[in-house]
Order: structure tokens, then C-alpha cells, then sequence
């Protein structure tokens, strides 16, 4: 994503489901800096602490919806108050193990939740762009060691991972049924879907999130326990998960070009996925202090080992590049978690720093990249 692109946002409304989430909260407060106008739609913050909370986020908003997104009649009114130039649906249940523990809730609201969004979008009748978040967790991970294609089959064994594959299938459905690629010209939504991978940075408080464990474990100067250290991930800073949705956002917000009206998955360059034990180790460098211990049980929830992202779609097609690694994405991740013990009343405008730094690296990165196909 480049400086032109994210002034395609200025003025631009915008309906953000699940914007008290930590991704959400981000994208909000991103969105804002770029002269969005945001109207936010999602329960209350679902921890306390919160970066919606922390950040201040509720005063840049157009509208703050507290509601549910199964709430049809409440959802309907809200996105059509709006009169949105793009829906963003971020809005989940988003943990693993907890839909190992509510597996009906947490098809409810990822899958019904998400056909409750395109319903409304489908009401009225008018053009938008629409993007629907999902998981890298829809893949039937079979662990294979090369990356997850937006072709490969969906489903995964575990019910969040299953609720995202359905997810998916549901937007698939929709998009031919009642929004066709072939007649964009006559309807004019523009609707796409978006696969992260592992997400981190600060201001997440996510209950059984890795780096939220080792910031309370580091905070209160007792060991991280870690349950799967060998486990491979696709890691990245929430910035960088962000700015490609943004990227792919941009795309449908001024182009009818049916190639944007897909699946994407946006995650880390190849090489940054880390296994679990030397995420955490590196966590620990980074804050300086700190030690682990292994506490992993045969016993306990299944999780896949290895999961690993293919981003040549959005390489390619979206112009989008990953520019922070791991390892720079943790010591940002540090450095924002550290901040809130210091200074807790200042969370607003390190975040805005810190996006500051990523739309930083991204000029960098695009003129490098420029610099270097340049002919001789």
C-alpha cells in the first residue's frame, strides 16, 4: 500500500464491524488518520484491558454501534444510517480453544454472523466495496509444509477453524448468487475476502494468545508457560495484516475489475514463520529480561503443527509486500506493551506512532523496490 493509495480513503464512509476488537481498534484508529469517516459496529470490548479502551478510540468515530451483528433489524439500520462506501467485517469469535468450548456460539456468530452482514449489504441496494475478514485457520490443514493457496480446500478440523472455512463458502456463495463478478457494472458491490495469519502487536489482550501470555507472565516477573513450542506459525504485526486489507480495500473502492472480488490471503514474507519457542525467546531479548518453561500436555486441545501462508496472490495482484519481519514486528510488539506500563495515558499516540513508523517503512520499501527495477 502506498501514499496514493491511502488517499483514496479521505473522506470515504466507512462501516467497521468488530472495531472494539484488537484488529479492529487498529483499523479504526488507521482509517481515521487517513480522513475516513468510521462508523463502528460491535459488542462491548471483549477484555479489560482493551486497545479500544486505552487508545481512545470511541472519540474518532462517526458512530459507536454497541450491538450484536446477528441483531438483523439493529445491523440493518446501522449499515444503512451509515450509507457506507465500504463495509469492512471484522466482527468474530476469534479464538481457537474458546470454540472448542462454545463450538455452537462460535459457528453462530462467524458464520450466520458474516451471512448477517452481506444481507444488509444485499438491503441497500447500492453500490459499495465489502470486505470480509476470515482466518487462515479456513484451510483444511493437512501439514503440509508449503503455504496454503486460496485454492486449497476449506475446513478445518477444530469448530473456529471450521466456522472460518464456512465462512468462506458463505461469502463464495453470496458473491455469485447475488453480487456475479460478470455484472459489478449493474449491482456495483464489490465484495472480497481476507485470510490473516497469526497477528500480534501491542494492545492485544486476547485470552490464550501467545504474546499476551508472555506480556502478563514478563509484566508480573514470573516465567512464560508455552504450550506447543515446536508449533509453526505465519507471524505478523497487526500494521502489516492491516495494511493489506487496506490494500486490498483500496482496490475495490475505485476499480470494477472482478480480479479484486476474491479470496486473499495476507500474511508474512517467506521465512517468518517462526515455531512457537523461538518467538518467545526472542520476546524475552526483546524486553530484556525473562525466562520459559515448557508446559506443554499430550492431553490437550488439538492445534495444527505447521501452518504456513502462499501471499503471491497479493504479491503480484494487490502490489502489496510485507515490509516488517518477525523480529521486528516482536520489538514493536515490546515497545508498545512496555509504553503501557510506563505511560497507559499516552496508548493513543504511540499507536499512531507506531503507524507512522509502518507507513514509513512502506515508502521505503516502495521506493527500494522502485530503485531497483529501474532500468540500468
Amino acid at each position: 500500500m502506498d501514499f496514493a493509495e491511502t488517499r483514496v480513503f479521505e473522506g470515504k464512509r466507512v462501516f467497521l464491524t468488530g472495531h472494539t476488537g484488537f484488529k479492529g481498534s487498529w483499523l479504526a484508529l488507521w482509517l481515521h488518520s487517513l480522513g475516513a469517516k468510521v462508523t463502528g459496529y460491535a459488542l462491548d470490548p471483549p477484555t479489560d484491558p482493551n486497545h479500544f479502551t486505552v487508545a481512545g478510540i470511541e472519540s474518532v468515530l462517526e458512530k459507536h454501534h454497541v450491538a450484536d451483528i446477528r441483531d438483523e433489524q439493529t445491523l440493518n439500520t446501522a449499515i444503512r444510517d451509515a450509507n457506507p462506501d465500504l463495509v469492512m467485517h471484522l466482527a468474530a469469535q476469534t479464538v481457537v480453544r474458546t470454540g472448542y468450548e462454545i463450538p455452537r456460539e462460535t459457528f453462530d456468530v462467524n458464520v450466520m454472523g458474516t451471512i448477517g452482514i452481506l444481507d444488509s449489504i444485499r438491503a441497500l441496494e447500492q453500490p459499495c466495496a465489502a470486505l470480509m475478514v476470515t482466518s487462515d485457520k479456513c484451510y483444511e490443514n493437512v501439514e503440509q509444509v508449503w503455504g496454503y493457496r486460496e485454492e486449497d480446500a476449506l475446513g478445518e478440523h477444530d469448530p473456529y477453524g471450521g466456522s472460518k472455512g464456512a465462512a468462506e463458502i458463505a461469502i463464495r456463495s453470496y458473491r455469485h448468487s447475488f453480487f456475479p463478478v460478470d455484472r459489478i457494472n449493474e449491482h456495483g458491490v464489490r465484495l472480497a475476502s481476507a485470510r490473516a495469519g497469526n497477528v500480534i502487536g501491542g494492545g492485544d489482550w486476547t485470552k490464550h494468545a501467545l504474546i499476551v501470555d508472555a506480556f502478563h507472565a514478563l509484566a508480573a516477573d514470573r516465567p512464560i508457560e508455552i504450550r506447543s513450542p515446536r508449533a509453526l506459525r505465519p507471524w505478523q504485526h497487526v500494521l502489516q495484516c492491516l495494511s493489506g486489507y487496506m490494500t486490498l480495500a483500496a482496490k475495490l473502492l475505485t476499480t470494477n475489475d472482478h480480479q479484486f472480488c476474491s479470496g486473499w490471503n495476507i500474511g508474512p514474507l517467506p521465512g517468518n514463520e517462526l515455531p512457537v519457542q523461538e518467538v518467545v525467546e526472542h520476546f524475552i531479548k526483546c524486553w530484556g529480561s525473562g525466562e520459559y518453561v515448557d508446559s506443554s500436555d499430550p492431553n490437550q486441545l488439538p492445534e495444527a503443527n505447521i501452518l504456513r501462508l502462499c501471499i503471491d496472490k497479493a504479491i503480484w495482484k494487490l502490489n502489496w509486500r510485507p515490509c516488517w519481519s518477525t523480529y521486528d514486528s516482536l520489538a514493536k510488539t515490546v515497545d508498545w506493551y512496555q509504553a503501557y506500563l510506563q505511560t497507559p495515558d499516552a496508548m493513543r499516540t504511540v499507536s499512531l506512532s507506531q503507524i507512522a513508523d509502518y507507513q514509513h517503512a512502506l515508502t521505503s520499501d516502495q521506493q527500494e523496490l522502485t530503485t531497483a527495477n529501474s532500468p540500468v
